[in-house]
């Protein structure tokens, strides 16, 4: 078969349709034929074509009535339409009903050809965009957003509540709980899908690149402005833009900005133009935009404009019982990416991954699993394959083992790892135990222990006397 594309051939006339497929058939191109409209429908079912050449003027059914079923039983094939020289309007007629294209007869051969890839070229864009648009769909999907935990039904029952609106959301929460992905779970789920999704961090720019990102900026407007730029604004007209950590922007940018929230309008950089958008706003943050109202570092107006629906990302750790099926996802993802036969994760693991605090939230999660399935020699990963603070290891090696184990067994644990982690402070140790730093002291001079590495404890009481 040919690998220039499939191509079926429908012409009544048995000698211009044999010649016909002759050429293709030198050229590349894999070609069935059929004599009228009726075996053209059939053989298209069969054979699957890219693309079907069709005359106009043929008995029992003609060419427009042939190319309107053909259309409805195989909507993503493309056209191209043959008539005699002089009857052009009814080739425009057939371009209504869906043809790519047209030709007159004689056929030329080289305008044939050009032809013929034009429209194979544009149907494979048309397939293209479709697919993008479906894995867009898809990947911003509720059921991608992992999570059945009562804290994630709360938060795509109010994604679903707000998507249909053009109100502007603020996301906040830790960084690493998925607040993009949201973001864009609100657009593709709004009347504006089929516009773009446009994202800017606003903490990675400094404030005179960050204005130019916004809002673009003309030619000559500061050094190394070459031409003109359309800013992110603009880009994102007719859809959403996504903002994220919004409280990094600078109060003389914050001004700008509010000023395109209120009035919908705005200059580029160096520019007197004045520009329309229409553009619905997500913005997210992890610090708390209130208290930073109260410093003095964020507009209040601008803070009220943007908090008009606040949707709170809950931490990882607040949402525990979602980690197994987050980690299954995870591993499918990066199993098949890799190409590793890794199918499931080990209790032992999987309860590392459980009772582990998770600073890094689901971002850092999806890493852990990364490497996990990077390193695993089985097809399960195991302990080892973890990083050392998601799996710590006892003194001798091996990983602390709960069930069984006594309180005392536990509390020994505990102290001396969380100790070993804050470098032997034992006042920051007792913070992120919960316990007091006289306790932390007791112990240790009972166990007559200190932290592996060596880190000299820092004492602040008399370790010998008993803890209240």
């Amino acid at each position: 078969m040919g690998n220039r594309g499939r191509i079926l051939v429908v012409d009544d006339e048995s000698n211009a349709r044999n010649a016909l497929a002759e050429i293709l058939k030198e050229e590349g191109f894999g070609v069935e034929t059929a004599a009228d409209g009726f075996k053209g429908l059939s053989r298209a079912a069969d054979f699957g074509p890219d693309l079907v050449l069709t005359d106009l003027k043929m008995p029992g059914m003609d060419g427009i009535e042939f190319l309107r079923k053909l259309r409805d039983a195989e909507p993503d094939v493309a056209v191209v339409v043959m008539t005699a020289f002089g009857a052009v309007d009814t080739a425009v007629e057939a371009m209504r009903a869906g043809a790519a294209d047209y030709l007159t007869k004689p056929l030329n051969t080289d305008e044939l050809l050009v032809v013929l890839d034009r429209a194979l070229e544009h149907r494979q864009l048309r397939r293209e965009t479709t697919e993008l648009k479906t894995q867009l769909a898809e990947r911003y999907r509720f059921e991608n957003i992992v999570g059945s935990s009562q804290e994630m039904q709360q938060v795509f029952k109010t994604v679903a509540q707000i998507a249909p609106s053009r109100a502007t959301v603020l996301l906040t929460g830790e960084s690493g709980t998925g607040k993009e992905l949201v973001a864009a779970a609100i657009h593709h789920r709004s009347p504006r899908k089929d516009g773009p999704f446009v994202r800017l961090h606003c903490a990675a720019l400094a404030e005179n690149l960050l204005e130019s990102e916004l809002f673009g900026h003309e030619r000559g407007s500061f050094t190394g402005a070459d031409r003109r730029r359309e800013g992110r604004f603009e880009l994102a007209d007719g859809g959403t833009l996504f903002l994220d950590e919004v409280g990094e922007i600078p109060v003389a940018t914050q001004v700008k900005l509010l000023r395109v929230l209120q009035e919908h309008e705005f200059e580029r950089v160096g520019g007197n133009e004045t520009i329309r958008t229409d553009v619905r706003l997500i913005a997210a943050t992890n610090q708390s935009l209130k208290k930073m109202v109260d410093a003095g570092t964020f507009r209040e107006d601008l803070y009220y404009r943007l908090n008009v629906i606040n949707l709170r990302m809950p931490a990882l750790r607040e949402r525990a019982s979602d980690i197994p099926a987050l980690a299954t996802h995870f591993l499918q993802q990066y199993a098949s990416e890799n190409a590793k036969s890794v199918e499931r994760i080990s209790e032992d693991a999987l309860s590392r991954l459980v009772n582990y605090d998770w600073p890094g939230n689901v971002r850092e999660l999806e890493n852990v699993i990364e490497r996990a399935v990077v390193l695993a020699e089985s097809s399960t990963i195991e302990p080892q394959q973890l990083p050392a603070e998601v799996a710590p290891t006892t003194d001798n090696g091996a990983a602390p083992h709960i069930p069984g184990s006594s309180m005392a067994d536990v509390e020994r644990f505990a102290i001396l790892e969380t100790l070993e982690a804050m470098g032997g402070s034992t006042t920051r140790a007792a913070e992120m135990l919960g316990i007091s730093v006289r306790k932390i002291q007791y112990k240790l001079h009972e166990y007559g222990a200190a932290p592996k590495s060596g880190v000299p404890v820092i004492e602040q009481d008399d370790p010998k006397e008993a803890p209240n």
